[in-house]
């Protein structure tokens, strides 16, 4: 019986890699997921680099389980630029992948009344549907009597202890234990030490009863030639860049560590004769949608991102990426520079740091949480109230803006120790312990907050 699933899962392999050949194979890690997720119904967790094919597990997977009856793929993935990616991988394999985030609230009534109908394979949800209260209540627990595989994309998100820790994943801990028994998880990441492996491993038994299958790669990328390039300050990194851009292999991404870097290095690359654009949190969707295809038709030189275009974006040719002063952390950084050299023999990685660079990562710490003092008063706010407040009315009596506030309801919400996002029916809330060594020293993701829905 595996041989005959082996030769049905290659030959959707290569459908997926669009190879007329049909001699596409699967890695062995590759296939030891699909086994234990399709012929098992296990739960797994695959830690494998950048390129590796992890998404190549939940299509193959998805096309078995369909092809036997189960209901639809639910894929919780961070970013909207991997959606896209992942709709259009998923049609070539004949897999029917819609989305429901952000940028398409007109099509969510249909998109669900197709998943009721059995019209869709796969649905990609971004992890903010998962907080947010309507879709929590209503959609939810349908999706998750449903569903025939879970997949959870860039896994460490769940994890206290990530790189990327989101207050939205934290919903998944609860969708885990309400599946119904014998349905498959996948787990996926490419950045996920010992530590922050266990921590997901363990969460993915949430409900199941059983340890989860755990398939870890090593990390090392050949055709990644890494450098660091010392200069005396930022006007020096600049012109270093304008005049060897050029020279750089393909097209690529160079990364900044704020939005306003990225807008002031896009005018100035510009200024001096090459064709690039910017990315980041406050670039609208359809201008993000429009810089991605530019990209990938080697239309532009190269994308000048925040870490909004960390995670999200696949392009196998990728030559080089450039890094404007240094990311938070290695994980970070090995995070964006697994973007280039996926598909080619050689690319190009550099990293000009500056001396201002902790500042700036300190200040976005700093800025990330409020201390406890702020959120207890809020939470003091809100419980003398006596009614439901929404953000904009909430804003001015507790003296923070509306990302900061936001996301703290976020946490409290998902731990349990404050009212429901956007302070709906409030009521005197729970005593809550004030996390200091998690709230505050987790490495910030200032940019990402922007980019999500």
């Amino acid at each position: 019986m595996n041989a005959d699933l082996r030769s049905s899962a290659d030959s959707v392999l290569a459908r997926l890699v669009g190879d007329p050949t049909g001699t596409a194979r699967l890695r062995e890690d590759q296939w030891r997921a699909i086994e234990a997720l399709v012929a098992h119904k296990q739960r797994a967790l695959v830690v494998q680099r950048t390129g590796w094919g992890k998404s190549a597990v939940y299509f193959v997977a998805t096309s078995l389980l369909r092809a036997s009856g189960a209901g639809p793929t639910v894929i919780v993935s961070p970013l909207l630029a991997l959606m896209r990616n992942q709709v259009e991988a998923a049609a070539r394999a004949g897999i029917r992948a819609r989305t429901i985030n952000s940028a398409n609230p007109e099509e969510w009534e249909g998109i669900q009344a197709e998943v009721a109908a059995g019209e869709v394979d796969v649905l990609l949800v971004s992890p903010e549907r998962l907080n947010n209260p309507d879709f929590r209540d209503q959609v939810l627990p349908k999706l998750a009597a449903a569903t025939g595989l879970l997949v959870v994309d860039e896994a460490h998100c769940i994890s206290d202890w990530g790189h990327d820790f989101r207050p939205d994943y934290r919903r998944l801990r609860t969708m885990l234990a309400d599946l119904p028994p014998g349905v498959p998880v996948l787990a996926t990441t490419a950045t996920a030490n010992a530590r922050v492996t266990a921590d997901v491993a363990e969460q993915l038994g949430t409900g199941a009863g059983t340890d989860a299958l755990v398939l870890r790669g090593p990390l090392d990328r050949e055709s990644l030639s890494l450098a660091v390039l010392t200069l005396p300050d930022a006007a020096h990194r600049l012109a270093w860049l304008a005049d060897h851009l050029a020279d750089l292999p393909g097209s690529g991404i160079i990364y900044t560590l704020t939005v306003a870097a990225a807008e002031e290095v896009t005018a100035y690359l510009r200024h001096r004769g090459h064709t690039v654009s910017s990315y980041t949190g406050k670039t609208e969707n359809a201008d993000r949608e429009q810089a991605e295809n530019d990209l990938q038709a080697n239309r532009v030189k190269a994308l000048v991102a925040t870490s909004a275009l960390g995670m999200g974006f696949d392009k196998p040719d990728l030559g080089f990426v450039v890094h404007l002063g240094s990311p938070s952390s290695p994980i970070a950084y090995y995070q964006q520079v697994g973007r280039a050299g996926r598909g080619v023999e050689h690319a190009e990685v550099l990293l000009l740091p500056g001396r201002e660079d902790e500042a700036i990562w300190q200040y976005f710490a700093s800025v990330a949480f409020p201390p406890e003092e702020q959120v207890r008063r809020t939470l003091d706010v809100l419980a003398q109230a006596g009614r439901p407040l929404s953000l904009p009315a909430l804003e001015p009596l507790v003296d923070l803006r509306r990302t900061r506030l936001e996301t703290m309801l976020k946490v409290l919400d998902v731990g349990g120790a404050g009212p429901p996002r956007h302070a709906r029916g409030t009521a005197t809330p729970p005593p809550a312990e004030y996390d200091r060594y998690q709230l505050q020293h987790k490495p910030p993701t200032p940019h990402h907050t922007h980019t999500h829905g």
